[in-house]
C-alpha cells in the first residue's frame, strides 16, 4: 500500500533512510514506524503491507483524510563518494531505500537494487526503481521469480564488486549482507527492523550491541572504565542505519 502525503514541511528535513511514527486516525492504536518511501517538494509518502489492524487502517485512509506523524527520525544513509552502489533489500525494506536510491543516481553512482520476498506477488515497486535507472536483480524463496533462493547470494556472487553496500529487510538478511560485505571488504550500512515503542530513544526498548567506537554509540549511560567494548544504541535514535562491522551481534 503506497499513502501520499501533503507535507512540505516534513520533505524539506527528510534524509534517506529517515522513517515517521505514524498514529492511525482513529488514534485508538500505538503509532507504527514505517519507512518515509518518497519525499520530493511538497510530497511524501509511505509503502508498506497491510499485516494488522494498524496497517490496514491506514490502508483505508481516503483523499484529504488527515493523518499524525511525528518525523522524520533515526539516523539515515551516508553515500560518501560512492561510485558503485549495491542496495539489498528484503520484504517491506524496500521502502526505506528509494531515496538512497534516487539521492545515489543523482550523484552519477551506478546503482543495483538485489531485491529479495518470498513470492512473485511481493516484490513490489521494483519497476519503479527499473525506471529511476537502477539496475534490478530479484530473487524469491519459492522461484516465482528471479533467482530462486535467498537475495545475498545474488550479491555474494555478483561479477562487479560495489564501493558501498546498503540494506533494509529482515534480521537474518542483514546478517547475510553483513557477512558477504566483510568477505568481499566492502563497507556497508545496514537500516535494522524493530517494533518501536516510542521512536525517539526515551524507553530505550529496541537496543542493538554496539562496538564503543562507533561515532553513533550513545554517551548515556556513561561508560564504565575498563568495562565492556560493547555498548548498546536504541534502534530508533543512533539508527536505524548503523555500519555493519560496528555492530556486535
Amino acid at each position: 500500500m503506497l499513502v501520499g502525503l501533503h507535507a512540505p514541511e516534513l520533505v524539506r528535513v527528510t534524509r534517506p533512510g529517515h522513517f515517521a511514527m505514524v498514529i492511525p486516525p482513529s488514534g485508538e492504536r500505538a503509532a507504527t514506524a514505517l519507512g518515509i518511501y518518497e519525499a520530493h517538494g511538497e510530497r511524501a509518502s509511505l509503502l508498506f503491507f497491510e499485516v494488522g489492524k494498524r496497517t490496514r487502517e491506514l490502508g483505508s485512509l481516503k483523499i484529504g483524510d488527515q493523518l499524525g506523524l511525528l518525523g522524520p527520525l533515526g539516523n539515515g544513509f551516508t553515500l560518501g563518494q560512492a561510485r558503485n552502489v549495491a542496495i539489498v533489500a528484503g520484504g517491506v525494506g524496500i521502502a526505506s531505500v528509494l531515496l538512497p536510491a534516487q539521492a545515489a543516481l543523482a550523484a552519477g553512482a551506478r546503482v543495483r537494487l538485489f531485491y529479495g520476498a518470498r513470492t512473485k506477488e511481493l516484490l513490489v515497486e521494483r519497476e519503479r526503481f527499473a525506471n529511476e535507472g537502477c539496475e534490478v536483480l530479484v530473487a524469491t524463496d519459492d522461484g516465482s521469480d528471479g533467482h530462486r533462493g535467498y537475495v545475498t547470494d545474488l550479491l555474494a556472487n555478483a561479477h562487479d564488486k560495489p564501493d558501498l553496500i546498503l540494506a533494509c529487510g529482515p534480521t537474518p538478511m542483514l546478517r547475510a549482507v553483513a557477512r558477504v560485505a566483510g568477505e568481499i571488504n566492502v563497507p556497508a550500512q545496514l537500516s535494522l527492523e524493530e517494533t518501536f515503542a516510542c521512536g525517539v530513544g526515551g524507553c530505550w526498548g529496541c537496543v542493538v550491541p554496539l562496538v564503543r567506537t562507533s561515532a553513533q554509540a550513545p554517551s548515556f549511560p556513561p561508560a564504565e572504565r575498563q568495562g565492556s567494548d560493547v555498548v548498546y544504541a536504541r534502534i530508533c535514535k543512533e539508527g536505524p542505519v548503523f555500519w555493519a562491522h560496528e555492530l556486535r551481534w
